[in-house]
Parts: C-alpha cells; structure tokens; sequence
C-alpha cells in the first residue's frame, strides 16, 4: 500500500467516466495497444488515449463501454498519439489490463465521488 494522503489530496485528481466511442489498433506502441476516443460528456468533450488493454478486449468490445479515467493530467506523447487522458484499469492475475468501469450507467462527464 501506498503512504496515506489527504481528502484534499484526492480530490485533486480528477477522475471522470466517459464512454469509448473509438477504438482502432496502435501498431506503432512498443507494447500491444489500441487507441481510444472517449466521450466525457459536453463539459470536457471527446478526448484521445491508448491503452495496453489488448490482451481481454477486442475493437468491437471497447466501443460503448463506459471507463473511468483521470482527465486533469497534462497530455503525454506516445508514439505519434497524444494521449490526452490516463484511461484506468487493473492486472488481472496474467499481468493483462482489465478496464475500471462502473457497474450501472452514468452520464458521460460525471466526476467520481
């Protein structure tokens, strides 16, 4: 486990769900990836990222499917993508990225509470 922080602390990161409305292969990432345009909702908009999530997801599976992601990092280059969001996730037991997502759905934009 990590060292405690504050609410206040917390409450710096920003992490909102969105709603994958693209999704397409990356060949150009050093590991396995895709490339994903989410949908925050009109307050943030529509925002790139890839992920490492090749492995339990297929291109077709990832469109409509809800994640939760961490919208308030600067933007990083990878490859030639400018990933403008950290899209969220856990390792399974293989090490593979499995998507953090809620159980019900939210209106694209709605901050985690």
């Amino acid at each position: 486990m990590s060292g405690e922080i504050t609410y206040a602390d917390f409450e710096r990161v920003d992490i909102r769900v969105g709603t994958i409305v693209e999704a397409s292969p990356f060949p150009e990432a050093r590991k396995p990836a895709f490339k994903l345009v989410i949908d925050f909702g009109p307050e943030i908009g529509l925002k790139k990222s890839s992920a490492q999530i090749t492995v339990n997801y297929t291109l077709e599976s990832l469109v409509g499917r809800q994640v939760l992601a961490v919208v308030n990092f600067p933007p990083r280059q990878i490859g030639p993508v400018r990933s403008e969001v950290l899209t969220l996730g856990f390792e399974d037991e293989n090490g593979a990225i499995v998507l953090a997502a809620v159980e019900q759905p939210v209106p694209n934009g709605k901050k985690m509470m």
